[in-house]
């Protein structure tokens, strides 16, 4: 059960994305492989955010370093040790184990990646659903319902987001699963939103989808901050990290939007 911890600092970005093409999803009420799943990667448990795509593939997406295999302090990608692609991961409510086919730390070392904020923050992996359970998928974020896109803007201060976690800390409690909050803005050249949502994530949220207020997918739950902002959580960019993993890493990926219309957020800022 692997949680980040680290201290964050600001800025602004953008990126691009495609549309998912036209596909057969199971149900979003009977779904049993969705967004918001537990995965387990040799014993770190974490959550797992939003479905991906590419021209023969369905992926499910994780935080990097829920495989990595140092201290939950070693937080640089560019250095911090993770378990090797083709490792299987049990994902929620497949019948089979997935197989870890991206991480963005090792693709960070194999390319020589220097810059700190990259570095720091780049934390996203794909796990490659086995075909036999592909038809058990439904993209849609519970309670929320989206995305509706991807977020290439950024946040700014006071900018409301929505999350999803499934930490088996909360005891199957699932009304303490939907999280409602704020940005207080983008980080580090844009990789990463501070946020601070009713309640925070915790650790087994790792990984977890975050949206904008629109339903647009903003990141994925990356660290929970000790200093200075305590109970606060970093999100790192989505929109950045799909960049960099269709760029240096290779992939081809697109984002899958929700069959569900998105219905949040519920309270006004």
């Amino acid at each position: 059960m692997r949680m980040r911890a680290a201290i964050v600092a600001a800025a602004g970005v953008a990126a691009l994305a495609a549309s998912a093409p036209a596909f057969a999803w199971a149900p979003a009420a009977t779904a049993p492989v969705h967004p918001g799943v537990q995965t387990d990667t040799e014993g770190a448990q974490c959550t797992a955010n939003f479905i991906f795509q590419d021209a023969g593939n369905t992926y499910i997406g994780q935080a990097a370093h829920c495989s990595g295999t140092g201290a939950a302090t070693e937080t640089d990608g560019c250095d911090s040790a993770s378990l090797p692609l083709g490792t299987k991961v049990t994902i929620g409510g497949a019948s089979r184990p997935g197989t870890l086919v991206y991480n963005s730390w090792l693709a960070m070392q194999s390319g020589g990646d220097a810059d700190a904020d990259t570095c720091a923050y780049n934390d996203f992996a794909l796990v490659r659903i086995d075909p036999a359970d592909v038809a058990k998928v439904n993209p849609s974020i519970p309670f929320w319902g989206g995305p509706t896109g991807l977020d290439t803007a950024g946040t700014q201060a006071g900018d409301k987001v929505l999350s999803y976690g499934n930490s088996s800390l909360r005891a199957g409690i699932t009304q303490l699963s939907p999280k409602e909050g704020a940005s207080l803005g983008d980080d580090a050249g844009g990789w990463t939103h501070t946020v601070y949502t009713v309640t925070p994530g915790i650790p087994g949220d790792s990984g977890s989808a975050f949206m904008d207020g629109t339903g647009k997918a903003l990141g994925v739950l990356s660290t929970v901050a000790i200093a200075p902002l305590p109970a606060s959580n970093g999100v790192g960019d989505l929109a950045k990290e799909i960049a960099y993993a269709n760029g240096k890493g290779g992939q081809s990926i697109h984002l899958v939007n929700g069959t569900e219309p998105f219905t949040g957020p519920l309270m006004p800022l």
